[in-house]
């Protein structure tokens, strides 16, 4: 794809806020965004994540109430929630060292300096400074799937703006070791969204960028 390409998706790209409940995504379409967010790359490799697609019509009803009522939660085609891991610990090494090892074909020992430094890394930081890590890797997750979106010319719209301790319960996310940390919600916008009628506003290069 080309820059000018890509430049003009990112500018087409807005937080949609009205979605056509009629327009649905495709499974191909959504199979490429989980493959987006399965690709997403996080710090040392380590993946502290899960994301959630809520299918359900009653339970996308329970969270919209969890959500201020926000109607995006259920007119999008799809709700992705991404999760971070809230108790990541050694045995979440020894899986990523394992599956490392298969992939590549190589002996657990040829990888044990490796993981030496990421035990060390663990045990550096508290319970709750490990989700707080955790929690800001699943925003390179959701960079990567605004962007896939965008170049797919599929809406999207990422949401704080929820009761965390509420969808936790809602999904029984905490008896997976997990806790909501952003959602997402994909589709179409409705034809007549009246934010797709405003400009984008961003600052200039110039404002932005600075070159040393």
């Amino acid at each position: 794809m080309e820059l000018k390409s890509i430049i003009s998706r990112l500018e087409w790209r807005m937080a949609t806020k009205t979605f056509d409940p009629n327009k649905k995504l495709s499974e191909s379409d959504l199979g490429l965004l989980l493959e987006a967010l399965r690709l997403t790359a996080s710090s040392y490799g380590l993946q502290p994540w899960k994301f959630v697609v809520v299918n359900d019509p009653e339970i996308r009803e329970k969270l919209k109430a969890a959500s201020y009522g926000q109607a995006q939660i259920t007119d999008a085609s799809s709700l992705i929630v991404i999760c971070a891991k809230t108790s990541l610990n050694n045995s979440d090494v020894d899986e990523y060292l394992n599956k490392t090892a298969s992939v590549r074909g190589l002996q657990m020992e040829n990888l044990e300096g490796f993981k030496g430094m990421l035990y060390g890394f663990i045990a550096g930081k508290d319970v709750e400074s490990l989700k707080t890590w955790s929690v800001k890797q699943t925003y390179i997750a959701l960079g990567n799937l605004l962007t896939t979106c965008a170049l797919a010319e599929i809406d999207s719209c990422p949401m704080e703006g929820f009761d965390q301790n509420a969808y936790n319960q809602i999904l029984g996310l905490e008896k997976l070791g997990l806790t909501a940390a952003v959602v997402c919600p994909v589709g179409y916008r409705s034809e007549d969204a009246p934010e797709s009628k405003e400009k984008k506003v961003r600052f200039s290069r110039e404002e932005l960028v600075i070159e040393i």
